[in-house]
């Protein structure tokens, strides 16, 4: 079975919304898939897709093949992590009480 990752449109007319999912690539666009794994807007300015990372690599790391808008989402979720400063774990509170 050959899996690929793409776009599944949605939305109304003029009006589109996607979703990333894993599929068979023998399916249809909009018909059965494996796995949702993230969304798209591209009538949003900025950020304008959410993507599980951890999903899509463990997808990449099985063979399946992404669609070459799918190839730049991923591209700009992973510069997009990689700027963002990871959560620093909040500093101990001191004893105040003395």
């Amino acid at each position: 079975m050959a899996v690929s990752i793409r776009l599944r449109r949605e939305g109304a007319k003029n009006r589109p919304y996607y979703k990333v999912v894993v599929a068979d690539s023998r399916s249809p666009r909009d018909g059965k898939f494996i796995e949702i794994i993230g969304t798209y807007d591209p009538k949003v300015q900025g950020e304008n897709s959410t993507l599980k990372l951890d999903r899509a690599e463990h997808w990449l790391a099985r063979g399946a093949q992404p669609s070459d808008t799918v190839r730049s989402l991923l591209k700009k979720t992973k510069a997009r992590a990689a700027a963002t400063p990871a959560e620093a774990e909040p500093a101990p509170a001191e004893a105040a009480a003395e």
